[in-house]
């Protein structure tokens, strides 16, 4: 059976394909057009098809559209209630339900050869939990889906077992935990749907002084539901225009609605287990990217293994999509991890990088040649295999530097174009984290759990250790990622520490870079000394007053 799966209404637009129940790729459009979150002006900002996506996953399989059983759409209409029952303030919605309705007759015209007659509505939130509960896991899983909002609800609680949903709870709109961290986002000047993570590293900075205030207005109701209350943030701090500094009672706000959310998702994981008395717990929606909620989870619920979906928020959605209608056709197969994307064979590259008129090496020890680049203080570009799904780079589409150096922090912030307080990851050979961070799942392939970092370390690595003395790890293993884990090896032996900093691989409101054209064009325009993409280095001189480290 050939699945696609799309998701095209609310933002990152994005499609999978799922073959005899197997994920083959997954890709969001953003990659391909280059608009961040898939987004076009208003009013069109969050219904924009992923006409790149959905052919580039076709071509991948060497599919054409007739060859498809199914076209998933993650978005059911029938299911949508008017926007005045929901309690909801959306002048859009009507036309977003009206785009939804005739989704199947968009999906032919941008896929010529596709019969609409084989577009099926998967549920916003089953969508979700298939993300997590059917690809992260072969076995039986508990599933816990928080996000802005589906079509009437914004949560879903439930269990897989034998590949079968079966709800448990959900949460009637206007409750929604996840669209009141968007109002607090956009409160505290940045941008809803896209920046809530910024709140969550801004908390690090704060004191949860009006925690209590807010649990009078959000908290779980006891019954695997909860209560989202409309707040006045103002009461608080006053609302900061994007061009402002924040403030200690900006950050004091985000530190209180953090630590509210944190224990709103532990009650309700503590009443899910009891109903279910699982080991595991899958998570999904956008809610499920936040690290730090993700850790206490782990720390304090009953539950053994807590398993985010690296592509929890809507993109997600068409994995999940494309899965939940596969497991009704017969057993489906979790995926073979986040490098769902494009990906480019070496001639592809020496093709691109010939136009780029720049002079090009191909080492015989790449490893050596990045490694000592990186230790004598300089930012490396670095380009490898498939593009991640998802909104974390993970050695695929990533900035390099040395963690020794605590200036490499404001450096990697000022390249990207971004705030000062963001923090950056660690990454590190699975084997080698238990000796450097503490306190947090291990392994953690894909950056979605916070760690201490052990005292001894910290001194040792200060440019991926956050004002608590956290850091959201990485973890690289050997076999999966080999050219990665040369590349540690090597800087280890230069320098002793066997990390490096990691981050996404783009500036300030672009996405991550996805093809070789993409990666020159950064390389041509950011401050960085070296892209390594495949096999091959291009270097520049190091950044004026930089050179050896700590010069």
């Amino acid at each position: 059976m050939k699945v696609l799966g799309v998701n095209a209404l609310f933002h990152d637009p994005s499609a999978a394909l799922v073959v005899d129940g197997r994920v083959v790729a997954a890709a969001e459009e953003e990659r391909f057009s280059r608009r961040k979150h898939g987004k076009r002006p208003v009013p069109f900002a969050a219904w924009e098809l992923p006409e790149q996506a959905m052919r580039w996953c076709l071509s991948r399989a060497g599919l054409d559209p007739a060859d498809l059983d199914v076209v998933a759409y993650a978005y059911d209409p029938s299911l949508a209630e008017p926007i005045e029952a929901l309690g909801l303030h959306d002048p859009w919605d009507g036309l977003r339900q009206r785009y939804a309705e005739h989704a199947p007759g968009f999906l032919a015209t941008a896929l010529p050869g596709l019969d609409p007659a084989v577009v099926r509505f998967v549920p916003h939130h089953v969508a979700h939990a298939a993300s997590a509960g059917l690809a992260l896991t072969a076995g039986d899983t508990d599933v816990l889906v928080l996000d802005g909002r589906g079509e009437a609800t914004s949560h879903l609680a439930g269990r897989y077992e034998g590949g079968v949903l079966h709800p448990l709870a959900g949460q009637r709109l206007p409750h929604s935990l996840g669209l009141l961290y968007e109002d607090l986002t956009e409160h505290l000047g940045f941008l809803r749907s896209s920046d809530e993570y910024k709140v969550m590293a801004l908390a690090s900075y704060g004191s949860a002084r009006h925690a209590d205030a807010l649990r009078e207005r959000i908290h779980a109701d006891g019954a695997g539901g909860f209560v989202t209350e409309q707040v006045d943030w103002s009461a608080f701090a006053k609302p900061r225009a994007d061009d402002e500094s924040w403030t200690r009672d900006h950050a004091d706000l985000a530190a209180s609605a953090q630590r509210v959310l944190e224990d709103t998702l532990i009650d309700l994981a503590r009443w899910l287990h009891d109903q279910t008395g699982g080991e595991s717990l899958a998570l999904a929606g956008g809610v499920a990217l936040n690290c730090v909620a993700n850790t206490r989870l782990f720390a304090e619920t009953p539950y053994t293994a807590i398993l985010p979906q690296p592509a929890a928020g809507d993109a997600g959605t068409a994995l999940g999509a494309a899965l939940q209608v596969a497991a009704g056709d017969g057993p489906t197969h979790p995926w073979p991890g986040a490098g769902l994307g494009s990906r480019f064979d070496d001639d592809e590259i020496e093709a691109a990088l010939r136009t780029a008129h720049w002079p090009v090496e191909r080492p015989a020890d790449l490893a050596a040649t990045v490694a000592d680049r990186l230790a004598a203080g300089g930012i490396v570009a670095w380009f490898q295999g498939a593009s991640e799904f998802g909104p974390r780079a993970l050695g695929h589409r990533s900035l390099l530097a040395d963690p020794r150096d605590a200036q490499n922090l404001d450096r990697l912030n000022a390249v990207k174009g971004r705030e000062s307080f963001r923090p950056v990851a660690p990454m590190v050979l699975e084997e080698r984290a238990a000796s450097i961070f503490e306190r947090g799942p291990l392994p953690s392939p894909h950056m979605l759990f916070v760690h201490d970092v052990r005292p001894q370390w910290r001194d040792r690595i200060p440019a991926v250790v956050h004002v608590d003395g956290t850091a959201r790890v990485q973890t690289v293993d050997r076999t999966s990622e080999p050219r990665v884990a040369a590349l540690l090896d090597a800087f280890e032996e230069r320098t002793g520490v066997p990390v490096l900093v990691n981050t996404s691989l783009n500036t300030a409101g672009r996405p991550m870079v996805d093809s070789p054209r993409d990666a020159l064009e950064l390389f041509g325009s950011a401050p960085v000394e070296m892209l390594v993409i495949g096999p091959y280095v291009l270097t520049r001189p190091p950044v004026h007053g930089r050179g050896e480290r700590g010069r």
